[in-house]
């Protein structure tokens, strides 16, 4: 049995956890905060203390693992991700690497593709900063990959839900969505689903292959709305124009509304072997048809 290395440890490394703890002999798990700790310890992962802003923190990782699951996000700022890049100096430290990474980005490295169905041979255009993180951790990664001689997978994940995850909120404070005449197409993938799929990616993926990790029914985003607020017994949104609802909602609500994409998810199927306990958000709504 192998070590295992996970870097992020948010809600999809909580639902890895009864699995991977089963799999390998020893479970580390990256922790910014010390409070966590005991809490992990208590499932029987071995947790580590270090901060991804700081490199001289995390050189206790080198060596330790052989594969990692990097599910950790950027910066708030800015157009790098030097938390990935101090990860990767940080397992380059003492030489002893890990042979397999998987690493979970985003589908917002495309930007805007007005609609149409993208593959993952679609050159990235982001059109936000947080785009650009992204962007930039997956080719910090895929160099270092390279250079190393290390089996990467990256995952190009939608928007993530589960029972816990839905827009309550927003509905609940009536946030307008866009008319269906200049909707945006949306994706999603399940919480649970992507904690799977970063594991398959670690173990199938072909050496620096992307995947969309996505369902198999994108919405156009106010269907959306209107699905989770049925199911919730809530009114649904309110409707309006574009440039109505931009004076109405954040400049970052704006910005997903602003991107509009279909992902097609055939490589998932056919490379991963991946079987969705949710392929369309109605399996999880029970309005399935």
């Amino acid at each position: 049995m192998q070590r295992l290395l996970i870097i992020g440890a948010g809600d999809v490394a909580q639902r890895l956890a009864p699995e991977i703890l089963q799999r390998y002999q020893r479970v580390y798990v990256l922790l910014r905060r010390a409070e966590a700790a005991a809490a992990w310890r208590a499932k029987g992962a071995i947790p580590i203390i270090g901060d991804l802003d700081d490199y001289r923190s995390l050189k206790r990782l080198a060596g330790l693992a052989q594969q990692v699951i990097h599910l950790a996000p950027p910066p708030d700022s800015g157009t790098r991700d030097t938390r990935t890049r101090h990860l990767a100096l940080a397992l380059s430290y003492r030489g002893s690497l890990p042979y397999r990474f998987s690493y979970i980005s985003t589908s917002g490295v495309y930007g805007d593709c007005h609609g149409e169905w993208v593959q993952e041979s679609r050159p990235p255009l982001p059109a936000t900063a947080r785009g650009k993180r992204r962007l930039h951790a997956e080719r910090t990664l895929r160099n270092w990959a390279r250079r190393r001689h290390i089996r990467l997978g990256i995952l190009r994940a939608p928007g993530i839900y589960a029972l816990d995850r839905l827009p309550l909120q927003r509905l609940q404070q009536h946030t307008p969505a866009l008319v269906a005449a200049e909707d945006s197409y949306s994706n999603h993938i399940h919480a649970d689903d992507l904690a799977q799929l970063a594991l398959l990616a670690l173990w199938r993926a072909r050496p620096g292959r992307i995947y969309h990790a996505s369902d198999d029914q994108p919405l156009k985003m106010g269907d959306y709305f209107d699905r989770v607020a049925d199911y919730a017994g809530l009114p649904r949104p309110p409707r309006l124009s574009r440039a109505e609802l931009a004076s109405q909602v954040s400049a970052m609500q704006m910005s997903f509304l602003n991107e509009s994409r279909r992902l097609d998810n055939t490589r998932l199927r056919r490379e991963l072997r991946a079987r969705l306990r949710y392929p369309s958000v109605e399996r999880l709504l029970g309005r399935e048809v």
